[in-house]
């Protein structure tokens, strides 16, 4: 190849400049360019070399940003932002101050709809083309993007519903690659695949059934033949839908033979594709592996145990419950409403639920949390995971509203370990017959106990609900934690002049609150810091302040957490200290009372 088309490229005008002949080229460069940065760089890999060629095709075919195109969810948007203007800064992909790991509405006009979560960009397209029509704008085009995972969620069928019965010009592109994070489940996943094998004749079609004028399935890596079929259906107004199959990780062989591992592979070997060893001795665990392990221990002891995740097997770890008990560990697919409501169903015929969920996603089914569990007082177990600050997936993904939005609630527990022993304990507490239901809430990453197997697992000790504890005393400040984020309190008060004067307790939970124990605090300090993972509004900080005013208390409360705004990517560390909840934050604002 002589000539190095992509750098020559700054804008899909650029690329519409080039003969058809020509793009293959510049797909191999995009793929080369995705994988030389990621390696270095980390982020999501196979999602966006799998959707290379669809890329090229759409902003070679039609007019962006004029025309709207809506990615769903966004780990495939990698190549769309580097031919969108961003390939000199793609670098910082998910780094402080850098671009986003997702589309963002702030970062491009070429980013039509923000995104990071699944099953939006249907609705979100059919929204804009609506609006066009409204506008008189009747030669516009709305492009939605979504995979086979994605599109089964149920929000994805709300809008194929709607959309069918409207002239909207909206295409929707199944981009069918049988896998989201983990592989696709359902019977929707079981359709496509024989449609894929013509197995099912096109007048049965369910897409053609919604009013959808429905193409393909094409091979989505054929770059020719996907700009001919999308020059195709430029030309034709109203619904319409084009199925194209892609293999996830496309180009790189050891992401397309491992296509859960190389979704979001960490650093690796741009040539060879190697993983770049991880050294792992020694280290704490990470927290989704002491709740799957647990809940595995537990659950061969007790046949109620049941175990719910949408679409998150590996990530939540439920996998070791699943490939053990597969009749009692679901995957029940993008559909956290539907999980929800599924656990409900389970608890009202005694089954004791753990439904995992991480934290950014249960917001997406908060009514069925209120409706269909709180509302019944059910004791469905909600564990989840990534909660507080997560770290590069940014803003989308941040798991740091859930105490606000959980301890509103009736009838609901709200609990935050400390560390995975306390994990541990309250998983055990949670099944032995608690009368209402309990969110645990635990973070990403890893813990602080090395050897927490050999000391805990299957040695559990119940957990009084609603106790604090106290970790250590002091003379004049007492800091009141909630959940991990207390270890960064133990450690800026080890490094202090005068650690006396620092009482430290840890409050795991924010409902019930232990009231007895803040009477006691609000009463014999004058000085009261709280700090959470969370949002400082409405979270733990909040439900000691309404106490004190309720009980008219007069100490200071200072409530530290995470500030008033969405915060974006950047490494944890990175994170907490721009919110000021960081070991040395923490240590200065100590120093100074």
């Amino acid at each position: 190849m002589s000539t190095n088309l992509l750098l020559n490229l700054n804008s899909p005008a650029d690329l519409r400049q080039l003969e058809e002949t020509q793009l293959p080229q510049v797909a191999q460069e995009l793929r080369n360019f995705i994988i030389d940065i990621v390696a270095v760089k980390e982020g999501h890999l196979g999602a966006s070399l799998g959707v290379v060629e669809l890329t090229i095709a759409l902003h070679y075919v039609f007019d962006t940003p004029n025309d709207l195109l809506v990615w769903d969810v966004g780990h495939q948007a990698y190549g769309h932002k580097i031919i969108t203007g961003r390939r000199d800064n793609f670098h910082t992909n998910r780094q402080l101050g850098g671009i986003s790991g997702f589309p963002n509405r702030g970062e491009s006009v070429y980013d039509a709809f923000g995104v990071g979560h699944s099953s939006t960009s249907i609705s979100a397209a059919l929204g804009m083309a609506i609006a066009s029509n409204l506008k008189g704008d009747y030669n516009k085009h709305h492009i939605a993007v979504i995979g086979d995972a994605s599109i089964a969620s149920g929000m994805a069928f709300e809008g194929l519903n709607h959309a069918g019965v409207t002239d909207a010009n909206l295409l929707v592109i199944l981009n069918d690659n049988a896998i989201g994070i983990d592989p696709s489940v359902g019977a929707l996943k079981q359709y496509l695949t024989a449609v894929k094998a013509g197995k099912n004749p096109r007048q049965n079609n369910m897409i053609k059934s919604l009013n959808f004028d429905y193409s393909g399935p094409i091979d989505g890596h054929d770059i020719f033949a996907v700009i001919k079929e999308l020059k195709r259906l430029q030309k034709i107004k109203g619904p319409k839908f084009l199925h194209i199959i892609t293999t996830k990780g496309k180009g790189l062989q050891q992401a397309e033979e491992n296509q859960v591992i190389y979704h979001a592979p960490g650093k690796f070997d741009a040539t060879t594709g190697a993983l770049q060893p991880k050294s792992e001795e020694n280290l704490p665990p990470k927290y989704q592996d002491v709740f799957g392990l647990t809940i595995l221990d537990l659950a061969r002891k007790n046949d109620k145990i049941i175990g719910i995740t949408p679409a998150m097997p590996s990530g939540s770890s439920l996998k070791f419950m699943m490939d053990e008990f597969p009749k009692r560990a679901f995957d029940v697919g993008i559909a956290e409403q539907h999980a929800v409501t599924l656990a409900a169903g389970m608890a009202t015929q005694g089954m004791i639920v753990y439904c995992n969920i991480y934290s950014t996603f249960l917001q997406r089914a908060y009514d069925q949390v209120i409706h269909d569990v709180a509302l019944q007082n059910l004791p469905v177990i909600f564990c989840l995971d990534r909660a507080g600050l997560v770290g590069e997936d940014g803003a989308t993904h941040h798991g740091v509203f859930d105490l606000a939005y959980l301890r509103c609630i009736p009838n609901m527990i709200v609990y935050a370990p400390r560390n995975e022993i306390a994990l541990q304990n309250i998983l055990y507490t949670a099944q032995l017959g608690l009368n209402n239901p309990i969110a645990i809430r635990y973070p990403r990453g890893r813990g602080v106990v090395t050897n927490w197997q050999a000391t805990n697992l299957g040695k559990y000790q119940e957990i009084e609900i609603g106790r604090s504890i106290c970790i250590k005393e002091g003379s004049r400040i007492a800091v009141l934690s909630n959940g991990s984020i207390g270890n960064n309190v133990t450690l800026a008060i080890a490094k202090m002049q005068h650690p006396e004067m620092i009482a430290h307790y840890d409050f795991p939970f924010v409902k019930p609150l232990d009231e007895k124990e803040l009477h006691t605090l609000l009463n014999n300090f004058k000085t009261i810091v709280t700090i959470e993972d969370g949002t400082v509004k409405g979270g733990f900080g909040s439900a000691i302040l309404e106490f004190a005013s309720e009980n008219n208390y007069t100490s200071q409360i200072t409530v530290l957490g995470i500030p008033d705004e969405f915060i974006e990517q950047g490494t944890v560390a990175e994170l907490q200290q721009y919110c000021k909840i960081d070991v040395k934050s923490l240590e200065i604002l100590f120093s100074n009372y």
